[in-house]
Formats: C-alpha cells, sequence, structure tokens
C-alpha cells in the first residue's frame, strides 16, 4: 500500500467516524466474532466487522496501564499493510516525543481537544480533525480535555507497533525514560524528548 492509498484508506475511517460508525469505550466482555477467511498472503478475503466501543480480539488493553487501546484492523488483518487502532475515553497525557523509521501515522480526533506536535509544526486537533505525520518525522500528541477523549490511529505499513502496544499493555505503569527507549528502539521507533505537558 502506497501513500496515496493509505491516505484514501484514511479518508474512509474519517468519514466512517463522523457518520458515528467508530465511536466509545466499553468495559465489558463481548461474545466471540465469527471466523474469518485470508488470501495466500495472509490478508482479510472478508469484511472485518468490528462493533463500536469493541476491540478486534475482545480483549480490554491500556497500554502502561493509562494508555486505552483498541485494536480495529490488525497488522495480520492487511498482511502487515495496515494497522488502525484507537484510544477511546482517554484521559489527559500521551506518548513520549518519538518517530517511526518505516511508518506513516495517521489521526483523527473523534471526542475532544488533542495538542499535537509534528516536527516543529504545531495543531489542536477537535473532533472531526485530522493530522497525517510522515515517517521519520518526530512528532508528539496528548489529550489536553477535562472530560475522557477519542483519537483513532492509522499506522502504514504497519510494522510491529501492534507488538509493541499488546507488550506495553502488561505494563501496569509507564515505563522509565530509559526502558521507553529500549521498548520504542525493539519496534521501530526512536524516542527524541518527553511527553507534552498538559496541565
Amino acid at each position: 500500500m502506497n501513500r496515496k492509498q493509505f491516505l484514501q484508506v484514511a479518508g474512509v475511517g474519517a468519514a466512517a467516524t463522523a457518520a458515528g460508525g467508530i465511536v466509545g469505550c466499553s468495559r465489558r466482555i463481548v461474545a466471540a466474532m465469527p471466523p474469518t477467511t485470508t488470501d495466500r498472503r495472509g490478508a482479510q478475503t472478508r469484511a472485518l466487522y468490528v462493533p463500536s466501543g469493541r476491540n478486534r480480539f475482545e480483549e480490554e488493553l491500556m497500554i502502561w496501564g493509562v494508555i486505552p487501546l483498541q485494536i480495529k484492523v490488525s497488522t495480520n488483518d492487511s498482511a502487515g499493510a495496515l494497522f488502525v487502532f484507537e484510544h477511546a475515553n482517554m484521559g489527559k497525557g500521551g506518548p513520549p516525543r518519538h518517530f517511526h523509521y518505516e511508518q506513516d501515522e495517521w489521526f483523527h480526533a473523534v471526542k475532544g481537544d488533542f495538542l499535537f506536535e509534528v516536527g516543529d509544526e504545531r495543531f489542536t486537533l477537535r473532533p472531526g480533525d485530522s493530522l497525517f505525520a510522515p515517517r521519520m518525522v518526530p512528532h508528539v500528541w496528548a489529550y489536553a480535555g477535562d472530560n475522557p477523549g477519542t483519537l483513532l490511529l492509522a499506522v502504514q505499513p504497519a510494522g510491529s507497533l501492534e507488538a509493541f502496544f499488546l507488550e506495553s499493555s502488561k505494563m501496569a505503569k509507564p515505563p522509565s525514560p530509559e526502558e521507553a527507549e529500549q521498548q520504542f528502539a525493539a519496534h521501530g521507533m526512536k524516542v527524541v524528548g518527553p511527553p507534552l505537558s498538559v496541565g
């Protein structure tokens, strides 16, 4: 999937979100989803439906015990071409400043205000706004609202970001700066600064 295709896919996600297709976060365990079919590359050959407020794999995940994670399109669903996920109903804060060596990242604010810095540019994403952060460009973001906020993200190609999140969701608290640097480096990213400060 090239950048043009990625942006087209991301635009469809934004349209679905604006229509109310992807919102909220549920704290309950849900019934199993039906089996799926894959092609010779391992990519899906049938539609993949994930209900609003649910994780693709029906797990409740929290990155470092503080950032909720709902996988919408798994790395394996697209044979590594795309990874789509949502941070639903999260509190203030976000990850450290970092960049991806090989992944482009797209962000769409669903609920609440998110502060972003991409390179030397600053943005405030409000519901309905989106932002594209190209690979190799340092970026950082944080939720800044008083009520829970929701951010939809897509990464292309998927790389090992999903594995990074699954490992991070086993941690009960944020890592030390040294631990974060090692975790990020093991998954094709580099930490280059602290998280954004939001009061």
